[in-house]
C-alpha cells in the first residue's frame, strides 16, 4: 500500500500544476475579459478546461466513476463560481491593477482556488 500522505502530495502537484497551465498558459484574453459575465463562454470554457485538466490527477489515486464525476463537474462550478464572484467584486467596486485592493481580491481567488485542490486531494485519496 502506498503512504496516502506521498499520494496527497502527489495529488496536489498534479492539481498544482494543471492550475498554473489552466490560468496561465491556456487562458486567453476572450476568457479572461468575460468571466465576469454570468454564463458567457469565455467564463465556461475556462472553468471547464480546468475541469477536464483534472482529469490526469486521476492518474495517481484511480476514482470510482461517481467519485470522479463529482470532482470534475465539483471542479468546473467551484472554480467557475470562485471567478465569477471575483470579477462581480472587482467590477462593482471600480479596482484596478493599479489599487491594492484588486490584488487582494486576485488573492483570495487563488487562495480559493488552492484550497479546492487541498480537498480534491484529501477526497481521491480518502474516498478515490
Amino acid at each position: 500500500m502506498t503512504d496516502p500522505i506521498y499520494l496527497f502530495a502527489l495529488v496536489l502537484i498534479v492539481l498544482e500544476a494543471k492550475h498554473f497551465i489552466c490560468d496561465y498558459t491556456l487562458q486567453t484574453s476572450y476568457q479572461l475579459l468575460n468571466k465576469g459575465t454570468y454564463l458567457h463562454p469565455g467564463g465556461l470554457v475556462h472553468a471547464g478546461l480546468h475541469a477536464l485538466c483534472t482529469i490526469p490527477a486521476f492518474f495517481v489515486v484511480m476514482p470510482t466513476l461517481s467519485v470522479g464525476v463529482g470532482v470534475v463537474v465539483g471542479e468546473f462550478l467551484v472554480h467557475y463560481h470562485i471567478d465569477w464572484a471575483k470579477e462581480q467584486v472587482i467590477r462593482h467596486m471600480g479596482w484596478t491593477p493599479m489599487q491594492d485592493p484588486f490584488w487582494w481580491a486576485l488573492g483570495f481567488d487563488q487562495l480559493l482556488h488552492h484550497w479546492t485542490y487541498v480537498v480534491i486531494a484529501v477526497v481521491l485519496v480518502s474516498v478515490g
